[in-house]
């Protein structure tokens, strides 16, 4: 076998596991995220204000989770990246 096939094999192995790993650790914090944001205003339950019909709070809710849910997408993309250049490389 040649070094490009082998490489082209440790791509996609880097490329499996990194993404199980981000799907995984994507998951994981999806259901963080709330709990952690539920810490940082303690005096307000954001579920009651949401079923009561409070806009602005599920507006706010939902933008500050999804932000941070891209946040963690991309690293973990950028990690997953950062394998397969550092398996087509070596």
């Amino acid at each position: 076998m040649t070094d490009t096939v082998i490489n082209i094999g440790w791509a996609v192995l880097f490329a499996l596991i990194g993404g199980a790993a981000g799907a995984f650790l994507l998951i994981w914090f999806s259901s963080r995220i709330p709990a952690v944001f539920n810490k940082m205003t303690p005096d307000m339950d954001e579920g009651k204000e949401i079923i009561r019909g409070n806009r602005a709070v599920a507006d706010y809710f939902g933008r500050i989770v999804s932000a941070a849910i891209l946040g963690v997408s991309i690293i973990i993309a950028a990690a997953v990246l950062g394998g397969l250049i550092a398996a087509l490389h070596g």
